[in-house]
């Protein structure tokens, strides 16, 4: 079955949001298994592709099907066996950084700053169509039309920041009510600002 049969009927991307589907992925054999998953194979087609045998294969398959990182998708006759196929359960998998967030604290933030918690929900959007783009252009040779533009500013007082961010979305908003109704292939663009952190400065 074709790649692109194949990405009408399962996600193209899927956000890792647990521990134990983060402890399945760790495995680099597992995840050399989900790039060979793209298309639905055997145990035994997937252990010949990487050098492995089949009752390995299977033990790595029951941990990433009990994590939601496979699916069972049917069954194939091959000579006097019948083999189970399976296929990963998305083209691209991105770890989520909730997986680490352990106590309540953090839910408690998001709920009580709505920009903050939209900057957050906006960063994981923007990681999960970054893994669909690259795939799209690893596995189908298209070219992406994207940009990015990253820039530091400085502000003197809470007023001068408050009026950055006023002018910064009319002149936005112009640009989004020029092109914003036009029709044709959608784009997402992205707008955000946010204090500097030790992580970006590097």
């Amino acid at each position: 079955m074709p790649d692109q049969q194949i990405a009408k009927t399962c996600p193209a991307v899927f956000s890792i949001q647990t521990p134990e589907a983060l402890q399945a992925l760790s495995n680099p054999t597992r995840v050399a298994m989900l790039e060979a998953l793209h298309e639905p194979r055997s145990a035994a087609a997937v252990g010949r592709e990487l050098g492995q045998t089949r009752q390995r294969m299977n033990y790595h398959l029951k941990a990433l099907e009990q994590a939601g990182l496979v699916q069972r998708i049917g069954t194939r006759q091959n000579g006097n066996f019948v083999e189970t196929l399976f296929r990963a359960t998305a083209r691209a998998f991105v770890v989520s950084p909730q997986v680490a967030w352990s106590g309540p604290r953090r839910l408690e933030a998001l709920r009580s700053q709505h920009a903050l918690g939209t900057l957050v929900g906006i960063g994981e959007q923007l990681q999960r169509d970054a893994a669909v783009l690259l795939d799209r252009a690893a596995y189908e040779s298209e070219q992406i039309a994207s940009a990015a533009v990253s820039a530091e500013v400085s502000f003197d007082s809470d007023a001068e920041r408050s009026a950055f961010m006023r002018e910064y979305l009319e002149a936005t908003k112009d640009l989004l009510d020029r092109y914003g109704a036009k029709g044709g292939k959608p784009y997402r663009v992205v707008l955000a600002i946010h204090p500097q952190t030790e992580g970006s400065m590097q």
